[in-house]
């Protein structure tokens, strides 16, 4: 599939009901996912920079952009890219990496508001706005049509006020931000405001452990379900269990519970 076609596809996932977008952090892990039958797929700065045994934020825009090529290049379905902080700080910066991200092959990509900084966790209201703004206007200039996420990220860097979070959102989309998303949500109540505050445009929300099913997300209004890097938290979990007792214990059940060679191999052919 083109990326065009791909971008509408995108678009139209957005459009109604609810749809699960998991987060591959390699070619491997994006192809089987789609032999899951999920209709798309979205990178995740976390689960690529582990890869590289880096912690999440570690590696370049270089780095991340050859990644967003590769894997939006690997698979038929569209791929949103978790594109951080812009790797950015001034908007004219963030508009010049953005026109880069645009050429990568992918269908959407996030800009979050996020800083870094524990001390002053988020960028100032205004400037936040700026990015968005200037991420739109990279977006516009490039054609590709990929769809721009607006992510607030005050509930996972502590900050979580609702009001705050919902005023940032709505400006997001107000400077051409056309998903909204905070991650860190976890109360349906808190879900519904955000849903209801920036209607009709849709919302993603973060899922990293069994706090609610997808049929509840979709009845609050929900569009769009991602995980982050907890898919590939799973596999450092398997990795890790079967290494230490290998290590600590010098015994080998936890390899019993692998997925047996032959199936993977033949998920692999091609």
């Amino acid at each position: 599939m083109s990326p065009s076609n791909q971008g509408q596809v995108f678009r139209q996932l957005h459009e109604s009901g609810c749809f699960v977008i998991p987060n591959p952090w390699d070619v491997g892990s994006a192809r089987l996912l789609v032999q899951l039958g999920f209709k798309a797929l979205a990178t995740t700065s976390s689960g690529f920079a582990w890869s590289h045994g880096r912690p999440d934020n570690g590696v370049s825009l270089d780095q991340t952009l050859a990644h967003l090529r590769l894997i939006a290049g690997s698979v038929d379905q569209p791929v949103n890219a978790d594109f951080e902080g812009g790797f950015a700080v001034d908007p004219a910066a963030v508009d010049h990496n953005v026109m880069l991200a645009t050429a990568t092959g992918v269908a959407g990509l996030s800009i979050e508001d996020s800083t870094g900084d524990a001390a002053n966790p988020l960028f100032e209201f205004g400037l936040s706005v700026e990015r968005i703004r200037a991420a739109r206007a990279a977006i516009d200039r490039s054609g590709t049509g990929v769809l721009l996420t607006g992510r607030s990220e005050g509930f996972i860097v502590g900050r979580p006020d609702l009001s705050e979070t919902i005023r940032r959102l709505s400006a997001y989309a107000e400077a051409g931000a056309e998903c909204l998303y905070a991650p860190g949500l976890r109360s349906k109540d808190e879900i519904a405001a955000v849903v209801n505050a920036v209607a009709p445009r849709p919302v993603n929300i973060l899922v990293g452990n069994d706090f609610i099913t997808v049929p509840e997300l979709a009845a609050l209004g929900v569009r769009r379900i991602s995980v982050g890097g907890a898919l590939a938290r799973a596999a450092w979990s398997g990795f890790l269990d079967a290494a230490r007792e290998i290590a600590q214990r010098g015994t080998f059940r936890g390899l019993a519970r692998a997925v047996p060679f032959a199936e993977i191999n033949k998920a692999f052919e091609r």
